[in-house]
């Protein structure tokens, strides 16, 4: 077995992996980095190269935290039993978690993972409602279940859109395409393009159910969108008598900087909030906040629980993660870094006509890669050779968007004005090297 770090990758690793995951199994990069220790942001690989990690959400607070680690451990040495019994480790770190949001939303399902979440905001929204009819992006993806498969457009799945489910475009607003437009009239094209969506449902017997919005819209290629744009959805959704889910799991935690959620940027009040990766640190702790109405109807109509969801160890984990972020003010951190990244990239992209403007929030930004200098054709192909290049100077980043022609990058928070040169001048460089200015 190789695991250790030093020693040659066996030859026959990947063939291993293709014999018990299956050549379907999704790996990163034209060559596949085998990694074997994380810490903080860097991760390193099985020959010792050491890559900064520009991309994971997962290991939110950084790859191997020592309190993560020792609450962790510490726990799993004491007691780890699922919460039909009574555990003050879980209680107190649900409150915790509830602290962190409205009062309004007062109540938590403890899960393992977003798709589980998400899987379980649809069942309490269909049963709260009546309603089948799913409302959601063009492009998006919120889990793999049987009930989520149904709703994804981001992403190849074979079962197809389901018949209880209508799409809608997102606007961008840094698009070529609205250029010179008024904002308000894009607003009210985008809205209108919700309100046709919502009359087919209701036309077609299925009524309303739930919206369910990633509030980065990060699969969607990070776009700008109108002011009163996500509120004017959840006003239109509530009018037609659905509920609406705020999918926190790539935008929560403090990551945006400027807010502790992501729906709070839209002045957003959401029935439902689901949360993943992040909430655990790569342990597997997922959740569902609500209110205590909905709790109520739901449980009164439902033996629900759940095994390995919010187990002493996983509440530990969590409440870990929790006074890290608080702690290490990951936030505020966030906020600044995401401020220098943004004002260094625009520098960048503006002396380069084939990159677009800087996109995203706090520690999720990217721009995108065109094949023209008036930004009208993406260019997905030399997109992914700017991720390879990047990756060849010892940093990892990703792509995303309808065309994969938008840069992806997400670091843990727990990146550090130190390690930022490092980022940018790699980002830099691999662009000098793949884009070079016109002329040079």
């Amino acid at each position: 077995m190789d695991r250790t770090e030093g020693t040659p990758v066996s030859n026959t690793l990947l063939e291993r992996r293709y014999g018990t995951l299956g050549k379907h199994s999704p790996l990163f990069y034209n060559e596949p980095i085998h990694l074997v220790r994380g810490s903080g942001v860097w991760l390193t690989a099985h020959d010792g190269t050491r890559y900064l990690d520009a991309y994971n959400n997962v290991p939110h607070v950084g790859h191997a935290h020592p309190r993560v680690v020792a609450a962790m451990s510490e726990q799993a040495a004491t007691l780890n039993v699922h919460t039909r019994y009574l555990n003050d480790r879980v209680v107190d770190y649900t409150e915790a978690l509830l602290a962190t949001f409205e009062h309004a939303l007062d109540r938590v399902f403890l899960v393992n993972s977003g798709s589980e979440a998400n899987d379980l905001a649809f069942r309490i929204a269909t049963q709260h409602t009546a309603a089948r009819g799913i409302l959601v992006t063009d492009f998006s993806y919120h889990g793999n279940t049987s009930a989520l498969a149904a709703v994804t457009t981001g992403l190849t799945a074979h079962e197809g859109l389901g018949a209880h489910v209508r799409t809608f475009h997102v606007p961008d607003l840094d698009d070529r395409a609205q250029a010179g437009r008024d904002e308000a009239e894009v607003l009210d094209e985008a809205l209108a393009d919700v309100d046709r969506a919502l009359a087919s449902l209701q036309e077609d017997g299925y009524g309303v159910a739930a919206v369910i919005l990633e509030t980065l819209f990060s699969t969607e290629g990070l776009p700008r969108v109108p002011d009163g744009y996500v509120s004017g959805i959840a006003e239109r959704v509530r009018r037609a008598g659905g509920l609406v889910i705020a999918d926190e799991v790539q935008a929560g935690l403090g990551r945006v900087g400027s807010h502790f959620w992501g729906y709070q940027r839209h002045g957003l009040m959401p029935d439902l909030v689901t949360l993943g990766k992040p909430l655990g640190n790569g342990h597997p702790l997922a959740a569902v906040v609500t209110t205590d109405a909905l709790m109520e109807q739901f449980g009164a109509r439902n033996m629900y629980f759940n095994t390995f969801g919010g187990t002493p160890v996983s509440a530990a984990i969590g409440e870990a993660v929790l006074r890290i972020i608080a702690d290490e003010r990951l936030m505020d951190r966030s906020e600044r870094l995401g401020r220098l990244i943004r004002e260094r990239l625009e520098t960048v992209v503006e002396s380069r006509p084939r990159l677009g403007p800087v996109k995203g929030a706090g520690l999720f930004f990217g721009f995108g890669i065109f094949a023209d200098d008036e930004r009208r054709e993406p260019d997905p192909a030399t997109t992914k050779r700017l991720v390879e290049a990047v990756k060849a100077r010892g940093v990892l980043i990703s792509r995303i968007g309808p065309t994969d022609s938008v840069l992806k990058i997400r670091p843990p928070l727990a990146l550090t004005e130190a390690e930022l040169p490092i980022l940018l001048d790699a980002l830099e460089s691999a662009i000098d090297e793949v884009l070079p200015r016109s002329g040079s």
